[in-house]
């Protein structure tokens, strides 16, 4: 079977181009990637079958052999925070979470100037914690 990388790849429209190693760009539709995958990376090394269509050559059953590094999650990486920066975000976390549970405890639900901040320091503890 022939391989190559993904040269590009269109979610949304479900088709894109990959670039053989050994000859001219195959078209893939979304019909030839393996279940349960919505979308290619472009540079993802790929194994697939070819067959001829209308307007020239195109791939069947592609199968993945190599995902690209991702470039974020090591930008990510180098811009985490050191732990004793994350010791005080916790313990300010963990301030304004008593503030959420009073609120709860009297039967109501925190306001807006309350609830947003709260929020907003979990999603980032979320982020931090998943590098």
């Amino acid at each position: 079977m022939p391989t190559g990388k993904v040269k590009w790849y269109d979610a949304d429209k479900g088709f894109g181009f990959l670039s053989r190693e050994d000859g001219d760009d195959v078209y893939v539709h979304r019909d030839a990637l393996p279940a349960g995958t919505p979308a290619l990376r472009p540079g993802t090394r790929v194994e697939f079958g070819i067959a001829q269509g209308r307007r020239g050559d195109q791939a069947l059953q592609v199968r993945i052999l190599e995902a690209p590094a991702s470039v974020s999650a090591n930008q990510r990486a180098a811009l985490r925070k050191k732990p004793e920066d994350m010791v005080r975000i916790v313990e300010d976390l963990i301030k304004l979470l008593e503030g959420v549970e009073r609120s709860y405890r009297n039967g109501r639900h925190p306001d807006a100037r309350t609830s947003k901040p709260v929020a907003k320091l979990l999603r980032g503890l979320a982020d931090e914690l998943e590098i």
